[in-house]
């Protein structure tokens, strides 16, 4: 699922969420998570995944800057096949070890028995843990090759595809781009 571009300032969501968090920083806007205000805006968007989360401050950029980075190193060698960069591998392990989860049981009467999981840590500690565990799924799912880069002009988001024909992030934008252009070309004097 795509989010609508004049919904949200984020150009693709409902990817994996490693994927989104990659999608942060697109050729053309810059870093959409670069600041505090950035981040919380992209973390609302990503509510239904990430569960509530407070206001994010610095330490929490900074967190997830940090995952970001090692996430897409050790993506990059993954789609090609290779051996993902050992330090990215090592930020990856670092931040999910930082915020350790644990199962903790309740009951209500509604739903009777359940488990949910919590993580202990500083609240940046606990976003970054969220994030490098994405990213550990999308690394080890075996269709992290078929992860692609969108063929728009000037895009680099990423997407995984579920058609195989799928060619652009988002075809209300970088396809109709594409599909304008190929008109221009064939029709232009």
């Amino acid at each position: 699922m795509t989010a609508n571009p004049t919904d949200t300032p984020f150009p693709l969501t409902g990817e994996p969420l490693a994927l989104d968090l990659l999608n942060t920083r697109p050729a053309d806007a810059g870093d959409l998570i670069a600041g505090p205000e950035g981040l919380t805006a992209w973390l609302a968007v990503q509510e239904d995944r990430l569960g509530p989360v407070a206001e994010a401050g610095p330490a929490e950029v900074a967190a997830v800057h940090a995952v970001r980075e090692a996430a897409g190193a050790a993506l990059a060698a993954a789609r090609r096949g290779e051996r993902p960069p050992a330090g990215a591998l090592r930020a990856l392990n670092e931040a999910s070890a930082a915020a350790p989860a644990h199962r903790e049981l309740a009951w209500t009467p509604e739903s009777g028995l359940t488990a949910a999981a919590h993580r202990t840590g500083a609240p940046a500690r606990r976003l970054a843990a969220r994030l490098a565990d994405a990213a550990v799924e999308l690394l080890t799912d075996p269709r992290v090759r078929d992860v692609r880069e969108c063929e728009g002009a000037d895009c680099v988001l990423l997407f995984l595809p579920a058609h195989p024909r799928r060619r652009w992030c988002v075809a209300s934008t970088c396809g109709n781009r594409a599909r304008v252009a190929r008109y221009y070309a064939r029709h232009k004097p």
